[in-house]
């Protein structure tokens, strides 16, 4: 086997010339395996845009704890001109997610390559709600992509769980959603990306695939990210997503 000439034009775009050199002089087969796939095979499937790809699998190296293969596509993300308030609104989104042990070194990680690329930080801010508003905020933003089932939730909880309930409102949609930077079509997309790469997470992955039909994006969209994340997250992860999707969007509709 040997690199297509299609996987290595789109590498060399992406990442340059010296894209790991260590694992092609050590592990030639592996990375001729592994960017045919990613770089040739999975991109004749789908229909996201470039812009959407690289942030769905950011989203999901961060999920994954793929460090080494973050600070490549992020690298990637930077060559190929992504809004660098894009890039961290995805870092940032993460954490309602992952949680902060896991989004921390990401955070840090994005610092480091923006910075090294000569983007000055702090970046422009985002946020467009305070103490005051954020749980209204949210629970509005949640409302419109979940419906009146938001409601039910908060009414029905017993006493000693109200608080969960309100932290999803006022931290998570008031805190995330409500930013400016990514749109509720491209925050419930990434979020479905993160829950796929996550594993265990499949009650999650349901209420996000209706959450995604809520706010626009077709089972062909959620179909074009598994896609694109299989080289990056595996086959059993991928395929309980694609479980979730087909239960909640099957194929007659």
């Amino acid at each position: 086997m040997k690199i297509t000439e299609k996987a290595e034009k789109e590498v060399k775009r992406l990442f340059g010339e010296d894209y790991q050199a260590e694992l092609k002089r050590k592990d030639p087969e592996m990375m001729e395996i592994f960017d045919n796939f990613a770089f040739d095979e999975v991109l004749e499937y789908g229909n996201l845009s470039e812009e959407k790809r690289i942030l769905v699998i950011l989203a999901a190296l961060i999920a994954a704890q793929g460090q080494g293969q973050y600070k490549d596509m992020l690298r990637a993300a930077v060559n190929i001109e992504v809004s660098p308030v894009k890039i961290k609104e995805v870092v940032y989104h993460s954490t309602a997610y992952v949680g902060m042990a896991k989004s921390y070194d990401f955070l840090k990680i994005t610092n480091e390559v923006l910075e090294a690329e000569g983007i000055e930080l702090p970046l422009a801010k985002q946020s467009t709600t305070d103490q005051e508003i954020r749980f209204d905020k949210g629970l509005e933003v949640q409302k419109s992509i979940f419906g009146d089932v938001i409601d039910k939730m908060h009414q029905n909880a017993p006493e000693n769980q109200k608080n969960i309930q309100n932290y999803l409102s006022a931290n998570c949609f008031g805190d995330y959603y409500t930013r400016s930077g990514l749109n509720l079509k491209d925050r419930e997309m990434i979020t479905f990306a993160m829950l796929a790469a996550l594993g265990g997470c499949e009650s999650q992955i349901k209420g996000h695939v209706r959450g995604n039909q809520s706010v626009g994006n077709d089972k062909e969209t959620l179909l074009s990210v598994l896609s694109q994340l299989v080289p990056y997250i595996g086959y059993p992860r991928t395929l309980n997503a694609l479980s979730c999707v087909n239960e909640i969007i099957p194929e007659e509709e």
